[in-house]
């Protein structure tokens, strides 16, 4: 079970560069597995805190699907930071606010999320 949020300021939305599982770099929205005792909406919260820096709240459920949650939040706190000592981002290598029309950044997996944004946001 995994929740990520994406999280859209202005037109940029808040990525982290991360090795996957299939051994490729990628952009992703931060996320990561859901523990025993949280809910998913606090997986969520938690794994934005531990991979970006930011506190967010979570503003809608925008997709469930085979145990994988994609939540829309915004910043209530924090700021910026990549915590490298934190053994849980070892795989991560780099997180930016990438612009929606930065389409290279984007891929099989985050492109149909971004899509189901943009549709809600309009």
């Amino acid at each position: 079970m995994i929740a990520q949020g994406i999280i859209v300021q202005g037109n940029s939305v808040l990525m982290v560069k991360q090795f996957v599982q299939r051994g490729d770099l990628v952009w992703n929205f931060p996320g990561g597995g859901i523990e025993d005792n949280e809910t998913s909406e606090q997986a969520c919260i938690r794994e934005v805190k531990e991979e970006t820096g930011y506190d967010v709240r979570i503003t809608k459920l925008l997709h469930e699907k085979n145990e994988k949650y994609t939540y829309l939040a915004e910043i209530i706190g924090g700021e910026l930071f990549l915590d490298t000592v934190n053994e849980y981002n070892q795989d991560i290598v780099e997180i930016a606010w990438i612009n929606l029309d930065d389409n290279d950044k984007f891929d099989s997996f985050t492109t149909p999320m971004l899509n189901l944004y943009l549709e809600n946001a309009g």
